[in-house]
Formats: C-alpha cells, sequence, structure tokens
C-alpha cells in the first residue's frame, strides 16, 4: 500500500532527531509520498531543505500563501522565486485567498493570487489553493482564468456539495484532510456521493490532526486515520482508498 500526503509542512519541525522520528512512523504507516507548500521565503529554504534530504519521497512546490500578503507581495514573491535556483517544483502552492484573518488585504491577495496562476500556467504546473471564508472569491478568480492549462488541488476541502462540484468543474481535486473525521465536520454527509477519482488525501500537518489525535500537533503519518475514514465512507478496503489517492495525485504533480 502506498499513501501520499499530498500536502504538510512537515518541514517545521527543525529538530533533526524528531524530523527523523516523524519520517519513520511514515514509513510504518506506508505513506510514501509527501508534497510541501511554503507560505514565505524563509519556509522556502526550508522546503528545499527537506527534500534535498529526503529526496525519494518528499517533492516541493514554492508559492506565497494568501494570509503572507502584504503591500510588498511583488517583492516577496520575486524573492520566492529566486529562491528556486534551477531546483524543480512540482506545484504552484499554497496560494489562493483568506478572508478569516484580515479582509482588508483582499485587493492584494487577488492580485497575488492571480500572479501565481500566471506563473503556473508558464511553468505547466499545477496549482494548490488555500480557501477559508473565500469560497466565492477563489471561484470568481478561477472562472476568469479558467482555461485546460489551470488545474490542481483545492486543498483542505470544507465546502459544501454544491462548492465541491463547482470546484471539480472547474478543473480541480479535493484534498481531504482531518476535518473528514470530525463529528461535525460536514464531509461525511456529502462526501461519499463525489466520485472518488476526484479526491486527494492530505494532513496540512501540524494543522487539522484527525480523529483521535484532534488538537494535538498533526503529522504525515496521521494520514492513515483520514484513509481510514474516507474509506468507510465509500464502503471500501484502506488499500483501495490508497491505490486511487494515489494515482489522482500522480495525475496532478506528474510524478
Amino acid at each position: 500500500m502506498l499513501l501520499t500526503d499530498t500536502h504538510t509542512h512537515l518541514y517545521y519541525e527543525t529538530d533533526n532527531e524528531k524530523r527523523a522520528t516523524l519520517m519513520q512512523r511514515c514509513k510504518q504507516n506506508d505513506i510514501g509520498r509527501l508534497f510541501l507548500p511554503n507560505v514565505d521565503v524563509s519556509s522556502a529554504a526550508q522546503v528545499f531543505d527537506l527534500a534535498a534530504e529526503y529526496p525519494a519521497i518528499c517533492y516541493p512546490m514554492l508559492g506565497l500563501h494568501p494570509c503572507s500578503v502584504k503591500a510588498d507581495w511583488e517583492t516577496v514573491l520575486d524573492a520566492i522565486w529566486n529562491t528556486q535556483q534551477g531546483r524543480k517544483i512540482y506545484a504552484i502552492g499554497e496560494i489562493g485567498i483568506d478572508l478569516y484573518w484580515d479582509k482588508t488585504t483582499l485587493p492584494e491577495q487577488v492580485l497575488a493570487f492571480k500572479a501565481q496562476i500566471k506563473k503556473a500556467k508558464e511553468l505547466k504546473l499545477p496549482i494548490v489553493i488555500h480557501c477559508r471564508e473565500a469560497f466565492n472569491e477563489v471561484f470568481e478568480v478561477l472562472e476568469e482564468e479558467r482555461s485546460e492549462d489551470l488545474r490542481g488541488i483545492l486543498h483542505c476541502f470544507t465546502g459544501t456539495h454544491e462548492q465541491a462540484l463547482k470546484a471539480i468543474d472547474l478543473g480541480f481535486y479535493l484534498g481531504i484532510g482531518g476535518v473528514v473525521t470530525y463529528k461535525n465536520g460536514g464531509l461525511d454527509k456529502f462526501l461519499q456521493e463525489i466520485d472518488l477519482r476526484h479526491i486527494v488525501l492530505e494532513t496540512d500537518s501540524p494543522y487539522l490532526s484527525p480523529v483521535p489525535y484532534r488538537g494535538k500537533p498533526n503529522e504525515s503519518s496521521y494520514l492513515i486515520y483520514i484513509a481510514e475514514k474516507v474509506a468507510e465512507l465509500y464502503q471500501l478496503n484502506v488499500e483501495a482508498v490508497a491505490a486511487i489517492t494515489t494515482e489522482n495525485s500522480k495525475k496532478i504533480f506528474g510524478i
């Protein structure tokens, strides 16, 4: 069995020994592919460092998180692109719009989002979208930018059935994480009505730990609990869920 964590900030753990332990637990739980989104300039370096340390299983992305978008976003974004230095990346992310923390930066968030979509199209890469309390705004941008080469993942999907169908229609997969295990998360009400070929799995570690670790720091090895819950909803075995969602991730990231 091979599980893919399509969204993890495992690089936040900077202690070498602790990080090695996290990686070992991934191996024990059959999580063999980790996709690493950055959020700002400093985290870009962390992403590349971890990918260099574990090149067989870690795959870097580059992007500017909407919560990191300020007035100087263009300068910051240039600095992020400069960290690549010829190294391969597999997506532009995480990018998008977040209106939970700060609504005043919406105009800048939209501009930064569009600029990064343009970059993804130029590089023929998928995008990984952060959307918090901003479905209408994100969908408006995606409609404006809709094209055959615009694709990716709506990360940490917690929307409605209607919003799920809208995202799929726009060419995006749904990133399903720990919220699917929550009693009042809402996803268990309709997720099984969505074809599994539109879904990928993620942890967003160290955030949004699944049950039975809710409220504690998340880690990529906990992806197994998300996979088990999805298997329960779809009335499949966890091996089938792993196979389908990993294959979906390969279609998205090209690896």
